[in-house]
Parts: C-alpha cells; sequence; structure tokens
C-alpha cells in the first residue's frame, strides 16, 4: 500500500493492524515545522476536475488520503488511482487505510472506469496502487494487468506507474503483472529495515519488496522500477544508507524520501521532523549512488508530480537514443 499519512487532523481512531504500535515517544515531539504546514487546495482546474469525478462518482487517492500535493499533481497532468476496493487485508501501524481478512468483491468494470478517468483528468502520468488482496488467489495481479491494458488502450501517451502489493511472494502473479507492461513498478520499502515490523504488517517485509523489485528486472529488464522510504520513524542514518544500497543492489531506478505523518494517535508515532536540508541531502546521496532520479523532501509522497515529471524525462531521453540508434542502423551502408 502506498506511503498514507497526514494531515493536521487526529483521530482516536484504533490502527488497522493487530500488531498495534508497541511503542510511544517518551515525550512531545511539539507542533509540525513552518515546512510541513500547507494551504487547503483550490484553483480552477482543482475545482473543475474534483466536480467531474464527483458526477461520475469515482474518486482519486489524491484525495482519500488528503494528499498535500494535489492541487500541483492535477494541474501537471498527474494523479493516484486506487484499485480494488478500499479495504486492506493487512495492517500496517503507519496507515489509515481500514482492514478486513477479506476485501470487497472486484469491479469488473473498473479497469474500463479507470481509462474513463484517466482521460477525463488529460492525465500525462498515472499512478494504479491498490490494497493488499491476499484473499484473492492472484493477490490481484490479473486485476491490475487488465487496468493497465485497458488505460494504455484508451490513453496511448500516457504514462502508467504500478505501486503494487507483494502478491504474497507469487511470481507467477507478478509476471502476469509485469506482462501487462507498465512504463514503472514501484513497491515501496516503507523504512529501514530494523524498523519494517512494527512500521509494516508482519506479512510484509524488508526482503520480500527487495525480492518483488529485483524479480521485476529479471522478468523484463526494461521496466523501470521504483521505491519509496518515509523518514522520521525512529530510522538511523547509517540505516537509511543501508536500505539505499540495498535498493541499487536491487537495480531500483527512482527512489522517493518523504516525512511520515501519523493518521491518528494510534498509529506509529512521528518520532523527528526531519528538516527540508536533510531532505537534500537524501537526494544528493541517492543520486551519487546510481539512481536515475531522486524526489526528496517533507512533503514528498511515492506519488509525486515534481518527480513524475522527471521520469517522463527519463523516458523521453530513452526513447530519443533508440531513436538515433535506429536512424544510424538505417543510415548505415549495406
Amino acid at each position: 500500500m502506498d506511503d498514507i499519512t497526514d494531515t493536521d487532523q487526529h483521530t482516536d481512531e484504533a490502527p488497522a493492524s493487530a500488531a498495534a504500535v508497541r511503542r510511544t515517544r517518551t515525550g512531545p515531539l511539539g507542533p509540525k515545522p513552518e515546512w510541513l504546514k500547507i494551504r487547503v487546495p483550490s484553483g480552477e482546474n482543482y475545482t473543475r476536475i474534483k466536480g467531474a469525478l464527483r458526477e461520475r462518482g469515482l474518486h482519486t487517492v489524491c484525495e482519500e488520503a488528503r494528499c498535500p500535493n494535489v492541487e500541483e499533481c492535477w494541474g501537471g497532468g498527474t494523479a493516484t488511482l486506487m484499485l480494488m476496493g478500499d479495504t486492506c487485508t493487512r495492517g500496517c501501524s503507519f496507515c489509515a487505510v481500514k482492514t478486513a481478512r477479506k476485501g470487497q468483491p472486484l469491479d469488473v468494470d473498473e479497469p474500463a472506469k479507470s481509462a474513463e478517468q484517466v482521460a477525463l483528468m488529460e492525465l500525462e502520468y498515472v499512478v494504479l496502487t491498490s490494497v493488499d488482496r491476499d484473499d484473492l488467489d492472484d493477490g490481484g495481479a490479473s486485476h491490475f494487468a487488465e487496468t493497465v491494458r485497458a488505460v494504455r488502450e484508451r490513453n496511448p501517451e500516457t504514462l502508467i506507474e504500478v505501486l503494487i502489493p507483494d502478491f504474497a511472494g507469487s511470481a507467477e502473479a507478478l509476471e502476469v503483472l509485469v506482462d501487462s507492461k507498465p512504463d514503472v513498478v514501484a513497491q515501496n520499502l516503507e523504512t529501514v529495515e530494523r524498523l519494517t515490523h512494527p512500521v509494516r504488517d508482519p506479512r510484509a517485509g524488508y526482503q520480500s519488496t527487495l525480492d518483488v523489485l529485483r524479480r521485476v528486472k529479471e522478468i523484463d529488464a526494461t521496466r523501470m522500477t521504483k521505491s519509496s522510504i518515509m523518514l522520521g520513524l525512529g530510522e538511523r542514518p547509517d540505516e537509511v544508507r543501508a536500505a539505499m544500497r540495498d535498493l541499487r543492489a536491487a537495480a531500483v531506478d527512482f527512489l522517493t524520501f518523504g516525512q511520515y505523518l501519523a493518521p491518528s494517535r494510534r498509529h506509529h508515532p512521528v518520532i523527528d521532523y526531519v528538516t527540508p536540508d536533510a531532505f537534500d541531502a537524501w537526494r544528493v546521496e541517492g543520486e551519487e549512488l546510481g539512481f536515475r532520479y531522486v524526489a526528496s523532501g517533507p512533503l514528498v509522497r511515492s506519488s509525486y508530480r515534481a518527480g513524475e515529471f522527471a521520469i517522463r524525462a527519463v523516458f523521453a531521453e530513452r526513447d530519443a537514443h533508440k531513436t538515433q540508434a535506429t536512424d544510424s542502423e538505417l543510415r548505415r551502408p549495406a
């Protein structure tokens, strides 16, 4: 599941995980710093898109998660759509999504609806994500694949990223997904190895995420891969560096860093507010390690317009190189 966090508003709603947070801060962290304060989204384009979505009964993760970048992203032609319902079969202590042993029945029309939504929003870059669906035989991989194909058919110029579950480690399910040829396949590491539990559900794992990202490249080396790490959970700098090296060892192309913000008092506590300068330093370190692009900032989320703009540039550059190579081949004397 995406790193859905937020907001200025706290509730006493219980965390989704049965492995509820077992540790709390030793003292108050204090109010949010200025760099984490955001204004309510508005603007003509935002209002137009929101109204059109409501008329059709469509929703985006951008709204559901109260993402701080929603106005910027929608204005720049990017958005994140959630597939397969709003009930997750896992419970991570950082996430506010509701959980149950079984999710809702799949909507067979969802792939077509998603394609319509992408067209309606005139998206240049769309992220398709979902809750975990361990109750489905393939974890929802075939539904993901059908949605990728439907979006591609109706919106051939749109770049498609899929932010996927681990499909319970099924190599067959992952192959079904990759064979639908999304442009980018993402799975979030979320945090450093030491904090993986209790931050993530016991069924999720640090190594399992690395394995998913590595296998994507083994199935199709032309697919780009991406991951995300939340900061402020109590991680140490050496642990963040180790996670970055592990991601590069799995040939991950893109990385994002963002500030963790607890959805409620009962979710995993925020341990630190990481400064913008520190985020910038992580960006530099990531670039030096060889990631094609690193988006790093307090309000950055794993789906983020500025990062997706840069990813589009990477694809444009790659396509230009392919065209040049083809032209050179055609001009070569027989």
